[in-house]
């Protein structure tokens, strides 16, 4: 018994040993790998390299979520894209002759409503309002044209019902298409917030207009 706690104590300092050179040559490998000794790889985009950063430059790229283009230009359609939905929305509270066509289109009008809110106030903070480019009508996808609207403001009866949802399934499939665009091109955390919701909850009400037509 006596001679084996000299034992002992020799393995616990081989191990504390051991322990203190492996968290030294860890921490001080190179400055390559920045504090902490870890690097971090950042996959690249589609047919580009992954990179290897130091933590340094990953927190540095992870919080970088300034707007480029692709972010001005979605808000800003989508603003416009929203306002004919609303035209549309507000026709179907005349105009439909089923109950469940408006109460869809009341559910579409409460939500895209505060969403244009949401939109022009990202666009003030971000000096948005004096960079719009004038997107005509046509330049995006599920919009409505002059004359489908004013083909559905004579519309009445289940002919209403028919071509508001015929009209709101492709405007609603053209702002996903958008919400997929940006959250490939954009850059900011805030606007990939926003067309994540509008692909989610849009892509939801086409399913559900689907199955009333």
């Amino acid at each position: 018994m006596l001679r084996s706690r000299p034992l002992t104590a020799l393995a616990a300092l081989a191990a504390l040993a051991f322990a203190v050179t492996g968290c030294t040559d860890d921490a001080g490998s190179g400055d390559t790998q920045g504090q902490g000794g870890r690097s971090v790889v950042q996959p690249g985009k589609p047919g580009e390299k992954s990179r290897t950063l130091s933590p340094g430059e990953a927190a540095k790229e992870g919080h970088d979520d300034t707007p480029n283009s692709a972010d001005y230009a979605y808000v800003q359609m989508m603003i416009t894209h929203h306002e004919q939905a609303l035209v549309m929305t507000e026709l179907a509270a005349e105009h439909a002759s089923a109950a469940k066509v408006g109460k869809l289109a009341s559910r579409i009008a409460a939500a895209q409503g505060p969403e244009i809110r949401a939109m022009k106030g990202w666009l003030e903070q971000n000096d948005g309002l004096q960079r719009h480019d004038g997107h005509a009508h046509s330049s995006m996808p599920g919009m409505a044209t002059p004359a489908q609207l004013d083909e559905l403001r004579k519309a009445r009866g289940a002919a209403f019902d028919k071509l508001f949802l015929t009209l709101m399934i492709a405007h609603h499939e053209g702002a996903v298409a958008m919400a997929t665009d940006v959250l490939g091109k954009g850059n900011n955390v805030a606007v990939e917030q926003m067309a994540g919701d509008v692909a989610a909850q849009q892509t939801s009400e086409i399913a559900r207009m689907r199955g009333l037509l």
